[in-house]
């Protein structure tokens, strides 16, 4: 009985670390106003034909601020690449040399930076939804496992050990979504 109820809030602590590391990763993908290669993590370019990862076919680096700076290892896919940029509509304009395609990152509006914010409180709320799901089910389980005769009093410590877990893991998501704010709006 003992490792059914282990196992219940080993899941519990499995699902809310994938919520915090899933909005981790969609709020690394928002755009603060500063260059971050990491904008181009889910942009797909046509490479010869099949639709491949920017970063499986060029160097994605940042110089400087407000620059970033995509080197393809081959030239023939720099027109793929500015044209899968284009399509993205990440409000970048492509500088095409020939061998290198230059990205200047626009400062961000005041209306755009508030857009964004509200972007990644959503993400922020479905990561909560994930660990309330998270911790709804661990319970139901400790539930229905003292029901069928596991003693009551660790039954209470194990749900108050769930609580405690899905408290933390709504710590890390107010942190990751405080800390996100705080790069979006400075300007």
């Amino acid at each position: 009985m003992q490792e059914d109820i282990d196992l219940y809030i080993e899941a519990a602590q499995e699902s809310m670390d994938e919520a915090i590391s899933r909005l981790q990763r969609e709020l690394s993908k928002v755009r603060t106003g500063k260059a971050s290669p990491s904008v181009f993590d889910n942009l797909m370019v046509s490479y010869y034909g099949s639709p491949t990862p920017l970063k499986q076919v060029a160097n994605v680096s940042v110089p400087d601020a407000r620059t970033i700076l995509v080197k393809p290892w081959e030239k023939s896919v720099v027109p793929a690449i500015e044209k899968a940029i284009f399509s993205a509509n990440m409000g970048f304009t492509p500088q095409n040399d020939g061998e290198t395609i230059r990205l200047n990152v626009p400062p961000l509006t005041e209306e755009r930076r508030v857009d964004l914010v509200k972007q990644c409180k959503t993400y922020l709320e479905d990561a909560k939804i994930s660990i309330r799901n998270a911790r709804r089910e661990s319970i139901s389980g400790i539930k229905d496992a003292v029901k069928d005769g596991y003693p009551e009093d660790a039954g209470k410590k194990a749900e108050d050990t769930v609580d405690n877990l899905s408290k933390k893991f709504y710590t890390k998501g107010e942190a990751a979504f405080k800390q996100k704010d705080a790069d979006i709006m400075t300007v």
